[in-house]
């Protein structure tokens, strides 16, 4: 009787003896794998069933307490975006938040006996708070804040650019409740030494390591101090999911979205800029002057992100939408920038010849993704792309094409297109 192809293979598999990089790599997988399960597992307070079953090399589809719909980058850790069509709502639903995690969601989750402790060399005495305590000892606010990946819009550059290849997905606006981050630092004690504040998290690093920082990043103190800039306990009403940051986190609308930090256990407040895991080095910076695509940039020549630029997104309808010769499209989008406001919101069918006015609603807050809409006719049928422009009150507008090209593939705000099909009845 003959072997199967697959049997043959096997038993190779089985006997052939490993190398030492054949083990480690091997050790990795399975630590990965293991941990992928277990953040799911946690996400959805349950264990997951039959685990031991998965076949090597595949994992769960979609991500614990997310829409199917979303696009998932990857799994380990978990990173996933939401498509522009699926952010039609004037605020994003929980299940349709962006996730974007550098290590794993902590094990313990609990708030009941969940603390935060405010140091640092710029505060007069470390003090730690219950979730409790943050609840009823300051004023709690709610703020509708638009929160975007540095990356979102990376897999445009060219030369590619390491990290998560985000298209136009890796932002989402919420109404997020909790305290603002001035009132917890004032009663800390700040001093006039403070330049900077940090973060830290319970989120566990890759590497199983559990005294290794995942992620240690932060905000000048101009920012900290900010009337929007919160740490928060509630999104939209409800507690924060588990992959956004259960149950509190760091809140700053208008700056990369890694400076608002997750399962939030600590703050420092620096005496000069801080230094964390993904502060130094080439993470969230960009030249600090112009170069040419593909240079390779010397730390000492990249700038930190601060402000996001000014961005939109058509949202309605889906791309590559068909519709009758003769009938007008109706289209709907957000828009967002760091500055004071959108002012301007213009739309495009002629590959940026000429623009026509969107109707542009006001935002709820300073930060919160600003509602636009218009009505589309067509001269003839075709093929069309769909543009949109937004402008800011800083006189800021969008680029047509992609923006100036960094090592890391942060900051693409180009005009967002849609393709629709104009057809004859």
């Amino acid at each position: 009787m003959q072997t199967s192809f697959l049997k043959s293979k096997a038993w190779i598999r089985t006997f052939r003896p490993r190398s030492s990089l054949e083990t480690m790599q091997n050790s990795r997988r399975e630590f990965l794998r293991t941990a992928s399960l277990t953040t799911l597992g946690l996400a959805l307070g349950t264990k997951v069933v039959f685990a031991d079953n998965l076949p090597d090399g595949m994992s769960l589809i979609g991500l614990p307490g997310k829409d199917p719909g979303m696009v998932i980058l990857n799994d380990r850790p978990p990173n996933a975006e939401t498509p522009a069509h699926m952010l039609d709502d004037a605020l994003t639903p929980n299940d349709r938040f962006f996730v974007r995690c550098n290590g794993l969601p902590p094990e313990n989750a609990n708030p009941a006996t969940w603390t935060l402790t405010i140091g640092g060399e710029a505060v007069r005495n470390e003090k730690t708070y219950t979730l409790q305590e943050l609840k009823t000892r300051f004023p709690v606010v709610s703020y509708d804040l638009t929160l975007e990946c540095g990356g979102n819009g990376r897999s445009e550059f060219n030369p590619p650019a390491k990290g998560n290849q985000w298209s136009t997905g890796a932002v989402s606006c919420a109404r997020w409740t909790g305290v603002r981050l001035k009132d917890v630092l004032n009663d800390a004690g700040l001093t006039s030494a403070a330049v900077y504040v940090g973060y830290y998290g319970k989120d566990t690093h890759l590497s199983g390591d559990p005294d290794k920082v995942v992620i240690s990043r932060g905000v000048p103190i101009r920012k900290a101090l900010e009337e929007e800039s919160l740490i928060a306990w509630e999104m939209n009403g409800a507690p924060l999911p588990m992959l956004n940051g259960y149950p509190l986190r760091l809140v700053f609308g208008g700056f990369p979205a890694s400076c608002s930090g997750k399962w939030l256990d600590k703050i420092v407040v620096r005496d000069r800029v801080h230094d964390g895991p993904k502060m130094t080095g080439q993470s969230y910076r960009v030249p600090c002057k112009p170069v040419p695509p593909g240079r390779v940039v010397p730390d000492d020549e990249m700038c930190i992100i601060e402000e996001m630029p000014v961005k939109s997104l058509i949202t309605f309808p889906k791309t590559g939408a068909t519709i009758a010769a003769g009938k007008t499209l109706p289209i709907r989008g957000k828009a967002w920038t760091a500055a004071a406001a959108i002012t301007k919101m213009e739309f495009s069918i002629d590959f940026g010849a000429s623009w026509q006015a969107c109707k542009l609603e006001n935002a709820a807050n300073r930060y919160a993704w600003q509602l636009f809409s218009a009505r589309v006719d067509f001269p003839q049928s075709g093929y069309y792309e769909v543009w949109a422009r937004a402008t800011d009150a800083g006189g800021n507008s969008q680029p047509m094409l992609l923006p100036g090209w960094n090592p890391r593939g942060y900051l693409n705000n180009a005009c967002h297109r849609i393709a629709v099909k104009v057809a004859d009845q």
